[in-house]
């Protein structure tokens, strides 16, 4: 079966001089660089009428349109995996994802991801873009997503995440204690050298906006409310470790554990046994797409991070002023 996509957007001042394909990747999220590249090069997403080449630069103010067709994505099969289903209807379903699940099939992960369990659920969402999936959550992080059931629903949400009136909050559990919350604007790229990481650039990232407080503070370490403005990959765990609080259970970005000075055994091997990164997305505000009401979803912190909070409270109490930390 095969989808007529029609989209329009203008290009924003910030991406004014950008490349076509890069443009195109964030006005149009839902859909994958190189689909994006493709329509591009066959003329169905043209630049103010005219059909350009992905590597051209689009001005601010142009408007980019999309008219092509969308084909079920062939080799996404339907696997019988569990679902935590915390709403459905028509036109939405709210998932609380599991620490450990991928969210799309990739190299490395032909199946088993939340798109197979997803299919299995829902056969329909075969035919939406991505199969519905309108935003991404880090394979080692949990919590709550929404995935559009409609084509119609599927544009409404695209249009909310770009807008950024769509609501997130997260749970963080970060290394540091912190004296009080605050806001992270910096812009988040590809690593220079490690392609595989991303990081703060001084030029050339993408918009990144991370609002923060402080919701416990414990002797070594700081439980946080995050709130975000935009969504680029790895963004929570990039800004909280350019700010000097990496997560922990973050490698990637946090390095080995730390164990503060005087440790206990059991922070101790909590600390090193925790092999995510400490962080869930807790709630989850948005219009929703049939009704026009505001709705908001929340999901309980899962088994592993209370255990972990429950330790700290335990083993590492708010320690007194001027004590070493490490």
């Amino acid at each position: 079966m095969t989808e007529k996509i029609e989209r329009e957007a203008a290009v924003p001042a910030e991406l004014g001089g950008s490349r076509l394909d890069q443009v195109a990747a964030q006005l149009f999220p839902e859909y994958s660089r190189s689909r994006l590249q493709a329509w591009i090069r066959q003329g169905e997403l043209c630049v103010d009428g005219q059909q350009c080449r992905p590597r051209d630069k689009v001005p601010e103010g142009a408007r980019l349109c999309v008219n092509a067709a969308l084909e079920q994505a062939v080799g996404w099969q339907a696997q019988d995996i569990a679902l935590d289903v915390i709403y459905e209807d028509d036109s939405i379903l709210i998932v609380n994802k599991p620490a450990g699940l991928v969210v799309h099939p990739a190299a490395g992960h032909a199946d088993g991801t939340l798109v197979n369990a997803l299919l299995a659920r829902a056969p329909e969402l075969a035919q939406l873009p991505r199969a519905g999936i309108v935003h991404r959550l880090d394979m080692e992080t949990s919590g709550i997503m929404v995935v559009a059931r409609t084509l119609t629903a599927h544009h409404h949400l695209v249009d909310q995440l770009q807008a950024r009136t769509v609501k997130r909050e997260y749970c963080a559990v970060c290394i540091g204690a912190m004296t009080g919350g605050g806001t992270v604007d910096a812009p988040i790229g590809r690593h220079p050298r490690q392609r595989k990481k991303m990081a703060v650039l001084a030029v050339g990232g993408k918009p990144a906006i991370t609002h923060y407080r402080v919701a416990r503070r414990f002797g070594h370490h700081t439980r946080i409310a995050v709130n975000l403005e935009t969504g680029r990959t790895h963004q929570i765990r990039v800004h909280m470790a350019h700010r000097h609080y990496p997560l922990i259970g973050d490698p990637t970005y946090g390095g080995r554990p730390r164990i503060p000075k005087g440790a206990s055994d059991v922070l101790i091997d909590t600390l090193r046994g925790f092999r995510r990164q400490a962080l869930h997305a807790q709630a989850l505000g948005l219009i929703h797409p049939a009704s026009g009401e505001t709705v908001q979803f929340d999901c309980p912190l899962p088994e592993d991070m209370l255990a972990l909070l429950a330790v700290l409270e335990q083993e590492d109490p708010p320690l007194a002023p001027d004590t070493p930390l490490y």
